[in-house]
């Protein structure tokens, strides 16, 4: 792609390649609306086989930016792509038919529309402000048009910049493949990065490289993805830090920091404490049958999160099987144990805990120990085990953990109901004088198996 010419960055003299949105008529002072101005000049950048489309230092105030192939929109240091207020102003992508999406209509508008796109890219050091679009008539009452859209494209890189106060979710990825989000801070809104592919259309090779969350709900969400990495992020919510809602085929979350209470707030429910770490429960949602399966979380440090990781199957169409947890630390866990589960007929397969040391916050009593686990809803919540519960797993591996709790805890560390192969090996936990049997293996009961 082309770099960033000095002269070009103040608007002034154009390089070759290099198509200034000012040339074209854009304003940027955050009142006039630029956006015709902006997609005239990514029409003439593509006409020309493609480069770079640069915002220079300003405020851009617009609807809808439709991005182009081998297109690269850049925004300069000091340059805000601003959302405009007026949902008028604001296209939608239009999901493919037969998929769950396509029934979305008006929810899938947004501030950058990327569809059926190849080569291209948005860089620079600026920030795409989605300016909390309110839309009454939107999701939840509130919700307004996402800030990026990558629909039905291939080869997208969105790298460097900022997004702030999405209205609905900062970046949407759907139907695409081999796209890289980098170096990315998104600030606010709802999710960071989501992705929605279908059964027969996944998305494939999803890299989120480098970036910075600060969301008030999901950091990263999504269903239908094979090879996924999340590497080197620092995710910081007040809801979950990923949360998969459906099939994914080779995961990979390495070397990342989560922590909580969230910076921004939770915007619908008022609230800034961050939820589950790593929540893995396809088929929570809605229908979306399928496995998961070659998943690899390792190098990972958690703070003040409702449960560390957490993977459950509630329903028959579901599966899951090789999830390794590989030198996971955490701390200030603050309401439940890590948990393996599957309440369907088709057990979980094989889950390695490894190399792992996680701190409760402890103080559960013996009642709830005795209380039988009931069916996972769409979160984390009170089990009666306080360091890890597996139900319905095929094999279940434990080796080299260290479980501890800052207040005395009276259920089991460990109950393991319906599991078919239990490793321990190295397992450290405290023992306490007056508590039950630390672990506990159970039958499953006739009929829960499922």
């Amino acid at each position: 792609m082309v770099g960033e010419p000095t002269d070009a960055r103040a608007g002034g003299t154009e390089t070759p390649g290099v198509f200034s949105v000012r040339k074209y008529g854009a304003v940027g002072d955050g009142k006039a609306i630029d956006t015709a101005a902006i997609n005239q000049a990514i029409g003439a950048c593509a006409k020309a086989g493609g480069g770079q489309v640069l915002l220079p230092p300003g405020t851009y105030l617009s609807g809808t930016v439709r991005l182009r192939s081998h297109v690269t929109l850049n925004l300069a240091a000091g340059a805000r792509l601003l959302g405009t207020k007026d949902l008028e102003r604001y296209e939608q992508y239009n999901a493919p038919a037969g998929t769950p999406e396509a029934r979305g209509g008006k929810w899938h508008r947004a501030l950058v529309l990327a569809v059926g796109v190849e080569g291209a890219a948005i860089t620079g050091r600026g920030v795409i402000d989605g300016s909390k679009v309110h839309d009454p008539t939107g999701e939840e009452k509130m919700r307004g048009p996402h800030t990026i859209i990558v629909g039905d494209s291939r080869g997208v890189s969105l790298r460097d910049v900022s997004i702030a106060d999405s209205a609905n979710y900062a970046i949407m990825v759907e139907y695409s493949s081999d796209v890289e989000v980098r170096d990315v801070r998104v600030t606010g809104g709802w999710d960071g990065v989501h992705f929605r592919g279908w059964k027969d259309k996944p998305c494939r090779n999803l890299s989120i490289t480098g970036c910075r969350f600060f969301t008030g709900d999901d950091a990263i969400a999504g269903r239908y993805a094979e090879n996924l990495l999340i590497t080197d992020c620092v995710v910081n919510s007040s809801c979950n830090g990923i949360r998969i809602i459906g099939p994914v085929k080779h995961m990979i979350v390495h070397d990342c920091l989560f922590y909580g209470p969230g910076v921004h707030p939770h915007r619908t429910q008022d609230r800034y404490n961050m939820l589950a770490g790593i929540i893995l429960q396809p088929g929570a949602w809605d229908v979306s049958d399928g496995a998961m399966e070659d998943v690899l979380i390792s190098d990972v440090t958690m703070k003040n999160v409702q449960s560390p990781v957490t993977v459950y199957l509630a329903r028959a169409g579901n599966l899951a099987d090789e999830i390794t947890v590989d030198r996971l630390s955490a701390t200030g866990v603050y309401k439940a144990a890590a948990s393996v589960e599957s309440w369907s007929d088709k057990p979980i397969g094989r889950v390695v805990f490894r190399n792992v040391s996680i701190e409760y916050a402890g103080g559960g009593t013996a009642e709830q120990g005795a209380t039988p686990a009931r069916a996972p809803g769409k979160g984390v919540r009170d089990l009666p085990a306080w360091g890890l519960y597996a139900r319905n797993v095929r094999e279940l591996v434990v080796e080299d953990v260290r479980l501890s709790a800052a207040k005395p805890d009276l259920r089991p560390v460990i109950l393991a109901e319906g599991v078919g192969q239990l490793t321990l090996d190295n397992l450290r936990h405290p023992r306490l004088d007056n508590a039950p049997d630390p672990i506990v293996r159970k039958a499953l009961a006739p009929g829960k198996g499922r």
